[in-house]
């Protein structure tokens, strides 16, 4: 690759928060090498797992972006399978908020390493999510007008609070939609059909489809550019 190449390349990831992310990414594994040292186990290592997770639909939103750049008139049917993946993987990065259940269900003398640690984590996770609803918005909105862009990151953030609550409570993964489509419908259908049945589910929903939302409409108004654009 020419040194222009690794320069574009460079500017593009830069753009759109790569390093900051890296080096939340660095600082949780960091965390959690220490965990492993001084406790002499490895409870924790799950959270590797789902950061890894998290960061699917961060790579996903910059694909999106990638293609649209490099194939600007053929993009419709790409950009559509790449933008079902990053809706249906968005929900790991928020969800990892809910591993915090691990040290209520577990507490050690050492609880508060371990809120620290779960919290570098979850905010990690939290930030990637933001950033690739803030791409997949710059993307969206030219195209579909302001009104529509903003509907879409509300459903974006309903949908993410829905999936969390499928996969803690659930016990479901983003991939069940292709392995176990029937079950997966299935619950879908009995709990989003009548939710005032199902109050956890409800609560669950609106409560992190708030989180979502109010942390993205925060991160976009403290914010500048376009992160969708070609430059």
């Amino acid at each position: 690759m020419q040194e222009t190449d690794l320069a574009a390349v460079h500017r593009f990831l830069a753009r759109r928060a790569f390093y900051p992310l890296l080096l939340c990414t660095a600082l949780c594994f960091a965390l959690l090498a220490t965990r492993f040292y001084f406790s002499g186990e490895q409870r924790y290592r799950f959270l590797v797992w789902n950061l890894f997770l998290a960061w699917v639909p961060y790579w996903c939103s910059l694909a999106a972006v990638y293609i649209r750049r490099v194939r600007p008139a053929r993009t419709g049917l790409h950009l559509t399978l790449i933008g079902g993946a990053w809706l249906v993987m968005f929900p790991n990065a928020p969800y990892i908020f809910t591993d915090f259940i691990h040290v209520i269900q577990h507490p050690t003398s050492r609880w508060w390493f371990d809120v620290g640690l779960i919290s570098s984590y979850a905010l990690t996770g939290c930030f990637l999510g933001v950033v690739s609803l803030r791409i997949m918005h710059d993307l969206v909105r030219p195209w579909a007008g302001e009104i529509a862009g903003w509907m879409f990151v509300v459903l974006t953030a309903g949908l993410s609070g829905f999936g969390i609550y499928l996969g803690r409570f659930g016990r479901f993964n983003s991939w069940d939609i292709l392995l176990r489509p029937r079950t997966l419908l299935s619950d879908v259908i009995g709990r989003a059909g009548n939710p005032l049945a199902h109050p956890r589910t409800l609560g669950v929903t609106v409560m992190f489809a708030g989180l979502v939302l109010v942390t993205y409409v925060m991160f976009r108004c403290n914010s500048a550019g376009n992160l969708a654009d070609e430059s």
